[in-house]
């Protein structure tokens, strides 16, 4: 178990509505908002999706990342971003010709991924390893484009965090090293609870901690109901938690969460009863080689 805990808090996410939480942040100044509460109740990373304000709908509008970046950086300079690289994977193939993209395909390719990353300059910036049936649809990176994205997210000075889903992922990733695509030490992501991954149980859990380089930093969480078990299960297989309105918008049976900031206290008052230290934002950037 490691003292220092690091909290990472995924405030919105792309998939998560208002139907399923009605205090869901959409708009730059709401994301800002409650990536700063969940700064204030102790997480030291913020996991940073945009949304269009008019719809709520997933976006990747440059201008939405800048608004919500400055807003943050106005009020505390220390707060972790993560900035996601995810949407633009995903493919729907169409009823009467599955070869033809269908009306939900966002594929694009990996550059256009990546053009707010290189503008922006985040502390980290995520990549998807996975390449796996996701509903009716199927989320696509393969390992060229997961090449290109690395590339360019290292040149622009962030540090990818790898997010995997299921063994495969880790095996890419670890071959990724062997080549050089990927720098030691890494930062890993287990996701568990998402259909067709990895399940979130303990045992499933330790397995793929125990895949991962001996050098890597990890954290790991679970959706929905096994949100706070599977944040627990981190921190005592000595990795780090993530918890927020992108996995979860409850925060015990039928009760919705107040917001993220209660999601965040729940996970830090979880982990210092079994005897952890929170990490500040200053000793999280330590423990991952980040600028001060």
């Amino acid at each position: 178990m490691k003292s220092d805990v690091i909290i990472t808090c995924a405030v919105t996410g792309n998939l998560t509505t208002r139907e399923n939480h009605p205090g869901l942040p959409v708009t730059p100044q709401e994301i800002a908002d409650s990536c700063l509460e969940a700064a204030a109740a102790g997480a030291a990373i913020a996991h940073i999706h945009v949304r269009d304000p008019e719809t709520g709908k997933p976006s990747m509008e440059l201008k939405y990342y800048e608004e919500v970046i400055r807003r943050i950086r106005e009020k505390d300079s220390a707060l972790i971003l993560n900035v996601t690289t995810g949407p633009g994977g995903r493919y729907h193939p169409s009823d009467k010709n599955p070869a033809i993209a269908g009306p939900r395909t966002t594929l694009m390719r990996p550059e256009k991924r990546v053009e707010h990353i290189v503008a922006l300059k985040p502390d980290i910036a995520t990549l998807d390893l996975n390449t796996m049936t996701f509903g009716s649809e199927v989320v696509i990176n393969t390992p060229q484009s997961v090449k290109t994205m690395a590339d360019i997210i290292y040149s622009a000075g962030s540090k990818p965090e790898l997010e995997v889903f299921d063994t495969g992922h880790i095996q890419l990733a670890l071959d990724m090293v062997k080549d050089g695509t990927l720098r030691a030490p890494t930062m890993f992501t287990i996701v568990t609870g998402v259909k067709y991954g990895f399940p979130a149980s303990p045992e499933v859990m330790a397995m793929a901690a125990r895949l991962l380089p001996p050098d890597a930093v990890w954290s790991a969480f679970g959706v929905g109901r096994m949100s706070f078990p599977m944040a627990v299960q981190a921190y005592l297989l000595g990795g780090h938690v993530r918890v927020g309105l992108e996995d979860n918008s409850y925060i015990s049976k039928g009760v919705l969460a107040k917001g993220n900031g209660e999601l965040v206290e729940r996970a830090r008052d979880l982990i210092e009863k079994l005897g952890g230290r929170i990490a500040s934002a200053n000793q999280a950037r330590e423990i991952l080689g980040l600028k001060a």
